[in-house]
């Protein structure tokens, strides 16, 4: 600590650059400091630091690393509690550029795996980023004697510190009885759980918190189930969908979709008091919707398309500005070759004439000059052959009556269990339209991405770099995310960046396995290493990275404009 100080007050006033020396490991009185990578400049990309809690001066109880459940839980809650106290934070430490800045890689709604925070049995680490300050390009030791003094210490002092056992106690319930719910919906067969209750609406299109005064969820009778959970008194209640085709439907803005996507954020565990803590769907169901303009690498969509004019060959499509509806086949197929148990579709972001093609179409374009199997000829096969569920939002066409197992319908967001009324009306007014699929749903791709996809060189260097949530750039080129609608947060990004790299780094594609089988080696690395496995500075700071589910890492590469594919079929 007296080192960091002296070291401090001596290059007072030098080049910028002369921060360079103080890169290391002090001592302090309540915890370690560790000074990984330091800035070049005042303007450049923030310092990062560790910051080591020993157990001697913070008690850490054994449960609350029990297991990987419980020990990511309790590192989201301490992430929260120190993202909190940067926002407080009334630092007087001033200068140029990031001069003073304080920085963690806080949680949303969602309870991700995260490297902002690491909790063992021996102690906590805390990840932050903080910007060293400058006058001009010159080293202003005192503000920074201050910042590392004062100001950082504040910080954990209001967090790892001020937090009480009884908070961590509490989320490591949350812990417990998210679990408790996934192993009732395993196995009872539901492919989603919402609670009674349950806040499904949010405050704006770009905020995930809950909308104030909302009209709170009450199941269907027919639907209602209860679960018993731990460290509650009383069973909790809620609407459960069982695998198989489940039909939304209502008028316009009564909830159909703020249902789907409450249900489609529910892969990933909700804060308690978010509105959806008790919202939870099968780990495994992937949104797919229709993506003008994305690249497509040697995909069998011909389940879906084939015959196209010209004679293109469908069961190995490729195409650098995909319409919506081969985007939409493809975004189907590669999420069932990823491993998806479930489909979540929307028709508001669905290709028309992907979902559906009536009588009087048919009899107009005769189906020899149509390309194009709509899915709902395909949604039982998937269903039957598959064992895949589809759950879907429909408010334009009845004909997917016949094929749904259940039809909810909201009413001013209430559900309502409607499938008998649907069935009715299926039986009174049959269609009369050809369905057009063949005897069996067709084959699910079996490809490998050879290393020569990975082209990472941007002149002499290799980068490999997220921008924010939705994109990533890869060498010379973008791999576009915006339509990945379960990729939630900027640090699951930064993950998929760093797994790119590493698979280039290290000829990762040169054993030419199954994507799924990558998926797997992937996901294999995470639970057996951590998720900073594919950290470029594992052993240093790797406190802003969050874990991505594999569907949105194959998502990324399925996107790559530098794809190439071998069919392994």
């Amino acid at each position: 600590m007296k080192q960091l100080q002296q070291t401090l007050r001596q290059i007072d006033g030098e080049s910028y650059k002369g921060y360079k020396q103080i890169a290391g490991q002090y001592s302090f009185q309540q915890h370690q400091l560790l000074i990984d990578y330091v800035q070049g400049d005042p303007f450049a990309a923030p310092s990062k630091i560790r910051i080591k809690v020993p157990h001697r001066n913070r008690n850490i109880k054994t449960e609350w690393v029990q297991n990987r459940n419980r020990k990511i839980y309790a590192e989201d809650v301490l992430a929260r509690y120190v993202a909190k106290a940067i926002a407080k934070q009334n630092s007087d430490v001033k200068g140029s550029g990031k001069s003073g800045m304080i920085a963690i890689d806080g949680p949303g709604q969602e309870i991700l795996e995260r490297t902002a925070v690491e909790l063992t049995t021996e102690d906590i680490t805390v990840c932050l980023s903080v910007g060293l300050p400058a006058n001009g390009r010159r080293i202003n030791g005192k503000q920074a004697e201050n910042l590392f003094f004062q100001a950082v210490p504040e910080v954990i002092n209001q967090s790892v510190f001020s937090i009480t056992d009884q908070t961590i106690d509490e989320t490591i319930q949350l812990a417990d009885q998210h679990e408790a719910i996934q192993e009732a919906m395993e196995a009872n067969g539901w492919i989603s759980f919402v609670a009674d209750g349950s806040i499904l609406p949010r405050q704006s299109g770009i905020s995930e918190r809950p909308m104030k005064n909302a009209i709170a969820f009450e199941s269907p009778e027919a639907n209602r189930v209860t679960v018993d959970i731990p460290h509650r008194q009383e069973p909790l209640t809620g609407m459960a969908l069982h695998k198989g085709i489940i039909l939304i439907v209502g008028g316009g803005y009564h909830g159909k979709s703020t249902l789907l996507n409450a249900i489609e954020r529910g892969v990933y565990p909700h804060v308690k008091g978010d509105g959806r803590e008790y919202v939870l769907t099968d780990p495994n169901a992937v949104k797919v919707r229709a993506e003008d303009g994305r690249q497509v690498s040697h995909v069998n969509i011909s389940p879906f398309i084939k015959n196209l004019p010209h004679g293109a060959d469908t069961t190995k499509f490729s195409t650098e500005n995909a319409s919506g509806s081969t985007s939409q086949a493809a975004n189907v197929v590669e999420a069932l070759e990823a491993g998806a148990g479930t489909l979540l579709i929307d028709e508001d972001t669905s290709a028309t004439n992907f979902m559906i093609r009536d009588e009087r179409m048919q009899e107009l374009v005769v189906k020899e000059k149509e390309p194009i199997t709509p899915f709902i000829d395909k949604v039982k096969q998937m269903k039957q052959e598959l064992d895949v569920s589809t759950v879907l939002v429909m408010g334009g066409s009845g004909d997917y009556f016949d094929a749904a197992d259940e039809v909810i319908m909201l009413d001013q967001y209430l559900p309502f269990n409607v499938t008998a009324r649907a069935k009715e009306i299926a039986a009174k007014h049959p269609y009369h339209r050809e369905v057009e699929t063949d005897a069996s749903f067709g084959q699910v791709p079996k490809r490998a991405f050879l290393q020569g996809s990975l082209q990472t060189q941007q002149g002499k260097k290799s980068k490999v770099q997220a921008k924010g949530r939705a994109t990533i750039v890869m060498g010379r080129t973008d791999i576009s995310l915006h339509y990945v609608e379960q990729l939630v947060d900027a640090s699951q990004t930064r993950m998929i960046a760093d797994i790119i790299h590493h698979m280039e780094k290290n000829g990762w594609l040169k054993l030419e396995e199954p994507v799924h089988a990558l998926l797997d080696k992937i996901e294999n690395a995470f639970n057996d290493k951590g998720i900073a496995v594919f950290a470029p500075f594992k052993n240093q700071h790797p406190g802003d990275l969050a874990r991505p589910r594999r569907f949105e890492i194959a998502a990324a590469l399925n996107r790559m404009r530098t794809a190439k594919v071998k069919d392994l079929s």
